[in-house]
């Protein structure tokens, strides 16, 4: 796991800790469990342009939406999975706590964006393409770090129509956004 990964993952459990209730007494002993996959999506949208002045909150944003979005379709990093119900509860409620946070700072188009992260990707489970809701992760982090273009949009109208060459076309779409600031698949 990256170190500003890492980091934005201790600063959300201990959001969650600060919180109390069920989340608190879910949350995992020691360090944030990974699969071996750290596309260290918050730090990429905060390394761009339309993140500046907010960095580590926009980090926190998108690690708090992701960790919703784990705990939604498999394994979350930061909360036991004993309790399915529970799990998905979580899930609902650190997407509703990252839009709060965006939405504070003022950004409506990022929420719009991650609105859009997590809709497709509920689609992308829906039709069983993981590698689609990967795309869409990226997209959407390079998205919110430097704003869409029209090939980013027409990329995510491409994936809502089920084209099966989305995932290239959102991935190629990150990558001319943020460049070589960041290393997207």
């Amino acid at each position: 796991m990256s170190a500003p990964t890492d980091a934005t993952l201790r600063r959300l459990a201990g959001a969650l800790r600060e919180q109390g209730g069920l989340l608190a007494g879910a949350l995992r002993d020691g360090d944030p469990a990974i699969d071996g996959h750290d596309p260290a999506l918050g730090a990429l949208a905060a390394a761009g342009p339309r993140s500046a002045c907010h960095t580590e909150d926009v980090a926190f944003v998108i690690e708090a939406i992701r960790e919703g979005y784990l705990l939604h379709y498999g394994a979350g990093r930061l909360l036991r999975d004993e309790d399915p119900d529970l799990a998905l509860l979580a899930g609902d409620h650190l997407y509703a706590l990252g839009l709060a946070r965006l939405a504070m700072l003022g950004d409506v188009e990022a929420v719009a964006e991650l609105s859009d992260v997590i809709s497709l990707g509920a689609q992308a489970h829906a039709e069983g393409r993981p590698e689609l809701a990967e795309a869409v992760w990226e997209a959407g982090a390079a998205a919110v770090g430097w704003g869409a273009d029209d090939a980013l949009r027409a990329a995510k109208a491409a994936a809502r129509e089920g084209d099966a060459g989305a995932p290239e076309a959102l991935r190629a779409a990150a990558r001319r956004l943020c460049g070589d600031v960041a290393r997207v698949r």
